[in-house]
């Protein structure tokens, strides 16, 4: 039977009628093209990928898919659209401007979810996140979504695109004034990429924002950055490169990480140390060495002093904040959580109204933020306690409890 016959009824039927009906037909044919296509599509490209061997799933590629499949039923309305009868040509003219439209619109989504997928592949590999091209993808997104812009613009007018780039020059002040920190940031982001000054995973440190913690993402205008307590501080791309900060990677990768401390000692608790001293200072294992070694070297500057050296005052003698300094210095030489690859040492500072500063300066075998700690506070512990032994104090303030000790104030608290 002949297709036309099978729709010869459909002249009897009003002019609105058959227009109505011819639209019916187009929408179904265009909807049945859809579904069709995308099926087709959607299976020709997981072979393609099987094919070049790439680790997509059909869920990954449905948004380009979805996007594809709706041009073809786009171009079915556009030329269709002149078959349904009783149309006014102004009808029919608009509605190919505005499926041609759709159309760009369309193909720039599709690019738009390629270029999304690109950046999800890439993220797999191992260097993606010392070199993230997702600044680069958005750079390109403005750029495509841009272009299209000037196209949709240009066929719903029916105009060239060249006549309105012509006129894009005259709002070029304007533009720059309103991408002003695209640039900025295009520009920042491409110098912290090229000198891997930053990763996806780095720790940095920059006060003036507030920002403490791993960088989780990076991006064309800002950088995500999770702080300790889990808050999340945006910093715009640009002020990377305009205002300094830390970066703690260089830490993370040597493995250690910095323990600088000091202990403020009392002054008043500095002393020589008397013949008992040393004999009881001698049951440390980690002080014979060093002792010896003093006690060959002062006798040695004591012959040298001859007559002279019959006074006590002209005499070299230990004093137990050296010999305080020697323990510590043997003492973290034998840490098991010590770097002693790294520099360590045991030195004395400038005296202050606080104590006598006696820092220590070396470097954990860890960087695990807890392990570090409990490492540093073992120490310390040890330290404080040990103190004693060797005849010296912390240097303290008076607290409550120790304004009591004085028998004046304990009279006072009588009356």
């Amino acid at each position: 039977m002949n297709f036309t016959r099978e729709f010869e009824f459909l002249t009897t039927l009003p002019p609105w009628a058959q227009a109505l009906s011819g639209l019916a037909l187009l929408v179904a044919a265009a909807t049945l093209a859809n579904a069709v296509v995308k099926q087709v599509i959607l299976r020709l490209l997981e072979r393609g990928l099987d094919t070049a061997a790439l680790a997509v799933t059909s869920g990954q590629l449905d948004p380009i898919v979805r996007r594809l499949s709706n041009i073809v039923p786009a171009i079915v309305i556009s030329r269709g659209i002149q078959l349904v009868p009783h149309l006014p040509a102004g009808v029919i003219d608009v509605t190919q401007n505005v499926v041609s439209a759709f159309i760009v619109l369309t193909i720039v989504l599709a690019i738009s979810a390629g270029l999304n997928l690109v950046n999800n592949l890439y993220q797999r590999r191992p260097d993606a996140a010392s070199r993230p091209i997702k600044g680069y993808i958005q750079v390109a997104k403005i750029i495509l979504f841009g272009g299209s812009a000037i196209l949709i613009i240009a066929v719903l007018m029916e105009q060239s695109p060249l006549l309105l780039l012509s006129g894009l020059g005259a709002m070029a002040a304007v533009l720059m004034l309103v991408f002003k920190d695209t640039i900025l940031s295009l520009v920042a982001s491409v110098q912290l990429t090229s000198n891997d000054m930053l990763r996806v995973g780095d720790w940095i440190e920059m006060p003036d924002l507030n920002a403490d913690g791993d960088v989780i993402d990076i991006a064309l205008h800002t950088v995500k950055v999770q702080n300790w307590d889990k808050t999340i501080t945006t910093i715009p791309t640009y002020r990377l490169m305009s205002e300094s900060y830390k970066n703690w990677r260089g830490m993370a990768e040597s493995g250690a990480r910095r323990v600088m401390r000091s202990l403020y000692m009392d002054q008043n608790s500095v002393a020589f140390l008397t013949e008992e001293d040393k004999s009881a200072l001698r049951r440390f294992a980690v002080l014979s060495p060093y002792l010896d070694a003093k006690k060959a070297d002062i006798e040695r500057w004591n012959a040298g002093l001859k007559e002279r050296g019959e006074d006590p005052v002209n005499q070299r003698e230990l004093t137990n904040l050296g010999t305080f300094r020697a323990y510590v210095q043997a003492y973290l030489k034998h840490h098991p959580g010590v770097r002693q690859d790294m520099t360590l040492m045991v030195r004395q500072l400038q005296p202050t109204a606080g104590g006598l500063p006696i820092e220590i300066y070396c470097f954990t075998g860890t960087t695990a933020w807890a392990e570090y700690e409990a490492i540093q506070a073992d120490i310390f512990d040890h330290l404080l306690a040990i103190m004693p032994h060797f005849g010296l104090r912390l240097f303290q303030k008076l607290g409550g409890m120790d304004l009591r000790q004085f028998p004046l104030l304990q009279k006072q608290n009588a009356l």
